[in-house]
């Protein structure tokens, strides 16, 4: 199953936020990290972005999009163990 990675401004277009605001919900737990996609590359998993907007859409409280946010950081882990999700 391929995965696409989207770098930041699609990232931002797709959340409809700020290049800082961006990162200060990552600050706050809010937002995945990205990953490191080369020596000097980020992105972000386009099936995270979804999930996290879905949660918003869904009106989520920042409680539970935190709690999200780890589920998705460790699923990183597992998928790169070779681990099913």
């Amino acid at each position: 199953m391929a995965h696409t990675i989207l770098r930041l401004p699609a990232v931002l277009q797709r959340r409809g936020r700020s290049r800082s605001s961006h990162y200060a919900d990552i600050k706050a737990g809010l937002f995945v990290k990205p990953v490191l996609i080369g020596s000097r590359a980020t992105g972000t998993p386009e099936n995270e972005v979804e999930a996290l907007n879905a949660a918003r859409i869904a009106g989520k409280p920042d409680d539970e999009i935190r709690a999200l946010v780890v589920k998705l950081e460790a699923a990183r882990k597992l998928t790169a163990a070779g681990e099913p999700l």
